[in-house]
């Protein structure tokens, strides 16, 4: 049984407007058979239950505890598997990686692994931390082995998929942590950091960041899909 050693999913929890946003920048791409690969508590699937594009959902998560932990959604059908992505078998038409790639050591293979389970027309959705510069004590407390630039996710790119889009998001968070990192010095953010994040930051980001072409940002967000032939 696998172990998850981070304390994120519950401090990070009730950052509702922070997944609110990115939930828009993917929530028309996120349909059919959906892969949540790293699903945690099921966070992800909070936000997706009332889809009507969805046909079902499996949460996968090699956590027994956390999976445990995860709630079926009313509206779609659910499957909860405690494992690997070789544990999940069949095609998807949507996998997604939700600040989880950051957590594998061998992150190539695992994008090329979970490609080859995409149907024709699929997309591989990944969110994870962005720049290298931004790594901490924190990061690697958590269990991530790094954080992504385009560049590193563009060299990523798995055979047999197409990559659509690569963008930054939350560009005030990104300037928030880079003065924690140069002024407060604080090894990990606190709820009420996460809370002004949220409630303050957030919002601002959502109106700057497509204004500046969403080039800057504390995370990126990665679409590849599978060609339909």
């Amino acid at each position: 049984m696998t172990q998850y050693q981070g304390t994120e999913l519950e401090l990070f929890a009730g950052a509702v407007r922070w997944k609110r946003y990115w939930r828009s920048r993917i929530s028309d791409l996120v349909r059919g058979r959906v892969l949540d690969v790293g699903a945690g508590i099921g966070s992800t699937l909070e936000l997706f239950r009332n889809a009507s594009s969805i046909s079902q959902w499996t949460a996968l998560e090699p956590d027994e505890s956390l999976a445990a932990m995860i709630r079926p959604a009313s509206a779609l059908s659910l499957q909860v598997i405690s494992g690997y992505l070789e544990d999940a078998d069949g095609e998807y038409d949507t996998i997604l990686y939700i600040d989880v790639l950051e957590h594998i050591a061998d992150d190539q293979q695992e994008l090329q692994q979970a490609a080859s389970r995409l149907a024709p027309g699929g997309k591989l959705i990944v969110l994870a931390p962005a720049h290298g510069w931004l790594y901490s004590d924190y990061d690697q407390a958590i269990g991530h082995y790094r954080r992504y630039n385009r560049e590193m996710l563009t060299a990523l790119s798995p055979a047999g998929a197409t990559l659509d889009r690569i963008e930054y998001l939350d560009l005030v968070g990104m300037l928030a942590s880079l003065a924690n990192r140069w002024m407060l010095h604080q090894a990990a953010p606190g709820l009420r950091q996460v809370q002004t994040w949220d409630r303050l930051m957030v919002p601002v980001s959502r109106i700057l960041d497509p204004l500046l072409g969403y080039r800057f940002g504390k995370s990126i967000l990665a679409i590849w899909s599978r060609p339909d032939n």
